[in-house]
């Protein structure tokens, strides 16, 4: 609106005078009796005139009225409005277009003239007040206490600040045009450039880094320095860098860091960590090395809680208490702990805090943290030292001491020194009643050594005495000593070790007494390898015989002229048997020691000898092979007791085999009612069998029944049979696993009948669970067969209680089996019971004496042993052991 209002005030002055214009124009043209067209171009000129002064409004209103006045005053008819003639209307509309759109045309021109005037007074002003920011910004530039650069993008200095170029020692002249690289130090450069160019990559990002940089006279400084890249006039991108001088700072911060790096240094190597604590706020702080000590991670936040949790076990309710202490009292603390770490490593700590006030008033604990576990075990290594010092000491009977020169006393004796005088250590003792110990005719001797000590005549002393003891011994003392100087080179003290030498002096008299009976007895024995049945032989590179004992040929041992022979050439059964050979020359070609080589040969009467030989290489100084030396035995009297040995127990397993025979021959009742009992029933289930198939209709049931009791008591006859032909058979020995519990059920078939014919009751007591044995089952059968038999036998007299015995197996004390055989008859004499073992040993009338003593070779050869039990209740109780099953153990 009030745009409108100051339109309609700047139209009025126009309208006005223009108004007036129009009318002195109509006056003068009605004067004049001007033409139509003359008219309407004098109105156009006014219109277009007063169009000037800007108004549209007013020069629309002056073209209407010049139009009205020239349709009233100058078209015919007069002073009418209408245009009766055609050729004045295009003029007319002529005339309208004509000023209405030069009006237009000159209010735009007048416009934008006046746009145009007050750009040019603003573009003006902002020249005026460019060129005073530019001088400004100049000012600033040159004199700002910063180092500013401007660099293009390949890094060429465009311009530098005067402040920045003098700080560096340089003209802005010398800069401007060269690379700023120049300004760097070598290694660094690489590193400026790509600063700069991140700087490049993202125009308007600042950036900051620390670099530093090189002044002219070749020192250094650190600067910070903050880049922004732009665009300059010319869309040319550029690097303004704003340089701050940081050296000051950065000298410090080094010396800061150097200086933690000093103290973390420290601290490692004297593994203490330091500490704060808020008590406040509970906040804490630890050092790294308190982090390392505690083997936590440095994230880990820290607080007296977490030295609770990593306190060993016993010692945190101490570590409790001295921190409640502390937080109570408001005092610094100190003490010793441990830590259990992770990996189950224990540590020593010594913790030292004292209290401590924040600027804000806050109550602080500082402190540290040793790790002074090497300490403890230091500590503890020398209480165990001494410890071992002392029990060396003790054990080598050797006490040290340190006497003063000056006050006649001793400095110091361990606890041994006393010991050697017959003194109790922990008893205090005076200078005189140990001189008293001192034999009387020694004292002289120790009072010579501590004056020439004392004078400095000698440095070292080496001396003897003797102790006497309140209980009559005398005991030998062997001293070594030297004197020790202070400062001033006078002697102040003797120190010394005092050992008893009482064994070494009376073994000293007893080895004197021995090198006479040693000599004696090395002569003795020299007539002994000379008459011994072993000599002693030797070979050269060549493994012929180059020395022999004198005594063998000379005995007749070996036949004569071996000398320069080959072993094998010696030996009678080197074709016999020559794997043996080929193996033994093998040894000896590979130089190896060789030991019970048994070969035969003859003696000097032509008879076979068998040799035992046991050799091994030698060489000289330079590892040459000189041959073998070596040692041989005639062995002929232990071949031919293995070979009777042999021959015995062929022999004894035929009087075995005879024996069990002669069993069986016993047992020919028990056998025949064994047999004849499944036999009986066989013939009774057959009959039965045949009853059931010839019924009217076949009961197949029973048959089927009958048939299977059948099979069953074949088998048991079969199984008797079986176990019979066994006993009987005379076969090699076989070990299998055995339960023996299985094996005595297979005896108790066998002599039932004879047990129920002598009216003895048999009892038995089997362990439910036994390891199994390695053994023959046969062999075994007959021990029991043969205890079992002998216990029979020994009841057949007793009338005047029941006769009963009794089988029992069990484990030992040893985890081994054992059986017992026990019965209740006459029992065995105590004069007999030490032979009743023995080969032909017996106490009947028609024995041989040989049951017992084939039942424990049996036993025996089973790794067992058989033995009489000494009991005292009637009768007689034998009993045997064998060792368990190697797999029964797994």
């Amino acid at each position: 609106m009030s745009i409108q209002i100051s339109s309609l005030k700047r139209s009025a002055p126009q309208l006005t005078f223009g108004g007036i214009t129009l009318a002195a124009v109509t006056l003068s043209c009605v004067y004049l009796n001007a033409h139509f067209a003359a008219t309407a171009f004098a109105y156009l000129l006014v219109v277009l005139l007063f169009s000037l002064m800007g108004s549209f409004i007013a020069s629309s209103a002056l073209c209407i009225m010049a139009i009205a006045a020239l349709a009233y005053y100058f078209a015919p008819p007069a002073f009418s409005l209408q245009i009766d003639d055609p050729r004045d209307l295009p003029v007319v509309v002529a005339f309208f277009v004509v000023s209405t759109v030069g009006t237009y045309l000159i209010g735009k021109l007048r416009q934008e003239r006046e746009a145009a005037r007050v750009a040019a007074v603003k573009l003006q002003r902002s020249a005026a007040d460019l060129e005073d920011r530019e001088k400004r910004w100049r000012a600033i530039f040159e004199h700002n206490p910063a180092m500013y650069f401007m660099v293009d993008e390949a890094g060429t200095v465009l311009n530098v600040n005067t402040f920045g170029a003098t700080q560096l020692g340089y003209a802005p002249a010398e800069l401007i045009g060269h690379s700023v690289l120049g300004i760097f130090l070598e290694e660094d450069r690489a590193f400026v450039h790509k600063c700069i160019r991140a700087c490049l990559e993202d125009i308007g990002q600042s950036r900051t880094w620390d670099v530093q940089k090189v002044r002219k006279d070749g020192s250094v400084l650190w600067v910070r320095e903050n880049a922004k890249a732009m665009l300059w006039a010319d869309d040319r991108p550029i690097v303004l860098i704003a340089c701050e001088d940081v050296t000051e700072r950065k000298r410090t911060e080094l010396a800061l860091q150097r200086s933690e790096a000093h103290l973390a240094q420290a601290q490692e190597l004297s593994h203490t960590g330091s500490f704060s604590w808020n008590a406040a706020t509970g906040e804490a702080f630890w050092s790294k090395e308190t982090f390392r000590i505690f083997q936590l991670d440095p994230q880990t936040i820290p607080s007296p809680q977490l030295v609770i949790d990593r306190t060993h076990p016993d010692d945190r309710a101490s570590v409790k208490e001295v921190i409640d202490g502390a937080m109570r009292d408001l005092s610094g603390f100190e003490h010793e702990y441990r830590l259990l770490l992770p990996d189950g490593s224990v540590k020593h700590i010594r913790a030292k805090a004292r209290l401590t006030r924040t600027a804000s008033g806050e109550i602080e604990f500082v402190g540290a943290a040793t790790d002074i576990t090497g300490a403890r075990r230091a500590e503890q290594q020398l209480r165990r030292s001494e410890a071992y010092l002392a029990e060396a000491q003790h054990l080598t009977h050797t006490g040290s001491w340190s006497w003063d020169v000056h006050g006649l006393d001793f400095i110091y004796r361990s606890a041994e020194v006393d010991r050697l005088f017959g003194f109790d250590p922990q008893e205090p003792v005076s200078i005189e009643t140990i001189r008293s110990r001192i034999h009387p005719e020694d004292l002289p001797r120790l009072q010579e050594v501590q004056r020439q000590a004392r004078e400095k005549e000698q440095e070292r002393f080496e001396y003897d005495f003797r102790i006497l003891l309140p209980d009559g011994r005398t005991r030998r003392i062997h001293s070594v000593a030297h004197v020790i100087a202070a400062s001033d080179g006078k002697v102040s003290e003797l120190i010394g070790t005092h050992m008893d030498v009482t064994d070494q002096h009376a073994a000293r008299e007893r080895l004197e007494n021995t090198l006479v009976a040693l000599r004696e007895s090395e002569q003795r024995f020299r007539d002994y390898a000379e008459t011994a049945s072993d000599w002693l032989w030797e070979t050269g590179p060549d493994h012929r015989v180059t020395r022999l004992s004198e005594h063998t040929r000379t005995a007749g041992i070996l036949a004569t002229g071996l000398i320069d022979l080959l072993r094998w050439e010696i030996a009678c059964d080197a074709e016999d048997e020559p794997e043996k050979w080929r193996q033994h020359r093998a040894t000896l070609q590979a130089r190896q020691p060789f030991r019970d080589l048994v070969y035969r040969t003859v003696n000097r009467m032509g008879s076979p000898i068998y040799v035992r030989t046991s050799g091994k290489p030698f060489f000289d100084g330079n590892g040459n092979f000189l041959g073998y030396r070596g040692v041989s035995t005639d062995i002929t009297s232990i071949i031919r007791a293995d070979q009777a040995e042999q021959d015995l127990r062929k022999a004894q397993a035929e009087l075995a085999h005879v024996t069990r025979v002669t069993t069986l021959g016993e047992l020919t009742t028990s056998i025949a009612h064994e047999i004849n009992q499944p036999l009986a029933a066989i013939l009774t289930n057959a009959d039965a069998c045949l009853g059931w198939m010839a019924r009217e209709t076949p009961d197949l049931a029973e048959a089927r029944s009958s048939v299977e009791w059948i099979i069953e008591d074949a088998i048991r006859a079969s199984e008797v049979i079986r176990s019979v032909r066994a006993l009987a058979k005379k076969g090699e020995i076989e070990m299998v696993p055995l339960d023996i519990n299985d094996v005595v059920r297979d005896v108790i078939a066998l002599v039932t009948r004879e047990l129920v014919s002598h009216r003895v009751t048999l009892r038995t007591e089997l362990a439910a669970v036994l390891p199994r044995i390695l053994g023959d089952r046969i062999q075994l059968q007959q021990v029991i067969i043969n205890l079992v038999m002998n216990g029979i036998e020994a009841m057949d007299a007793i009338t005047d209680r029941p006769r009963e015995l009794l089988i029992q197996s069990s484990k030992d004390d040893l985890g081994r089996v054992q059986l017992a055989v026990a019965d209740c008859g006459v029992g065995i004499a105590e004069k007999d019971a030490d032979h009743v073992l023995d080969p032909f040993f017996t106490t009947k009338s028609s024995g041989l004496g040989m049951g017992l003593s084939i039942c424990r070779s049996i036993v025996e050869a089973h790794g067992g042993r058989l033995s009489l039990l000494h009991k005292d209740e009637p009768g007689a109780t034998f009993q045997f052991v064998l060792p368990v099953h190697k797999e029964a153990l797994q």
